[in-house]
């Protein structure tokens, strides 16, 4: 439930009446799918928590893939909920801030805690509040600021349950990271070498240092090479852009090696899930589209590793509310180098 149905509960309780009033807050807006262009900062009313929901002031939230992809419509997958308009008219779902109010009927958390999770079934990240129900949410540990805990949610998630759930990643593995540069791709490369693998990273060629420098044994660059034609195997490649056939992963994979695509065209996707069960008995390789489940438990362990230094989560850029729409053309041209954030501090 985000920022406007939360407004549409305003009458479940005397409490959140008073929250909503005739207040105003700012707001990145869009009624239509399109490019950045068709964002708008707004003045939209203040939300009011219905009676298991909370609200949240948001201090930062970062930009991620799924928000470029609902705000352009592609792939079909993005207009899930609304096919010929957006179902939401704020994007935004990885945020972190500070709960000012809390429903009558939620108990988890109170007014003054510091919370950070991914909305993404909610949205409404870009403004200066939303509404959401506690489920979605961790505690934000003391030693972690609010941008970089807005930073780890939906692509530490991500990066964690492909390298240590579904690829279980053990020392001396082979591992190939394909989006390395992105927000996914910088937690699971250092995820990787923290469980001891060789991990090639497959990025653009101008973020080749940068890769590296995150500690990656070989880069390759998609504009150059094709990592399936090169000859190596891995034991597991993360596959954060997928868009290749899918007969073409087995020959990069070794014997009993694991190929994990999350995003992507919707063709490789579906190749993915129809084939993988036929090539796994064919040549005993494994495909699959990496099903992530969001849950605080994880994003809680993100956190704390964030917070005592043995995770860092990469953050490129910083832009106030009113340049979202920068960061969304930033994010979307491929340019970033780890996360993009949006700061309200600094709005």
């Amino acid at each position: 439930m985000g920022v406007w149905e939360c407004e549409r509960h305003s009458h479940t309780s005397p409490r959140t009446a008073v929250l909503s009033g005739s207040h105003a807050l700012k707001a990145v807006t869009y009624t239509r799918y399109g490019p950045p262009d068709v964002l708008q900062l707004a003045d939209v009313p203040k939300p009011a928590p219905a009676d298991d929901e909370v609200l949240i002031k948001i201090h930062a939230v970062s930009v991620n893939r799924s928000d470029w992809e609902v705000l352009i419509g592609k792939p079909l997958y993005a207009r899930l909920g609304g096919l010929w308009r957006p179902r939401r008219a704020i994007l935004g779902s990885d945020i972190a801030g500070t709960v000012e109010a809390a429903g009558p009927n939620h108990t988890r958390f109170k007014p003054g805690d510091e919370v950070f999770g991914d909305i993404l079934g909610h949205l409404g990240g870009f403004a200066e509040y939303v509404c959401v129900r506690g489920t979605a949410l961790a505690l934000k540990p003391p030693g972690l600021s609010f941008e970089p805990a807005s930073a780890i949610p939906q692509a530490g998630v991500i990066a964690l349950q492909g390298i240590r759930d579904q690829g279980q990643v053990q020392p001396g593995h082979k591992v190939l990271i394909n989006g390395a540069g992105g927000g996914g791709g910088t937690f699971a490369l250092q995820l990787a070498k923290q469980r001891g693998a060789e991990v090639t990273a497959v990025d653009h060629g101008h973020k080749a240092d940068f890769l590296r420098g995150l500690g990656a044994d070989h880069v390759i660059d998609y504009t150059r090479q094709d990592f399936t034609r090169t000859g190596q195997q891995y034991d597991l490649i993360l596959d954060l852009i997928a868009y290749r056939s899918a007969l073409a992963y087995p020959r990069a994979l070794r014997p009993g090696g694991t190929y994990l695509c999350v995003g992507g065209s919707v063709a490789t996707l579906l190749q993915v899930l129809l084939l993988g069960p036929l090539i796994r008995r064919m040549t005993g390789k494994h495909l699959r589209v990496l099903m992530v489940q969001t849950n605080p438990r994880d994003i809680q362990t993100l956190g704390e590793m964030c917070a005592a230094g043995t995770l860092t989560p990469v953050i490129d850029r910083r832009y106030p509310l009113r340049e979202t729409p920068e960061a969304l053309r930033v994010l979307g041209a491929g340019q970033a180098k780890g996360k993009l954030v949006i700061t309200l501090d600094a709005a």
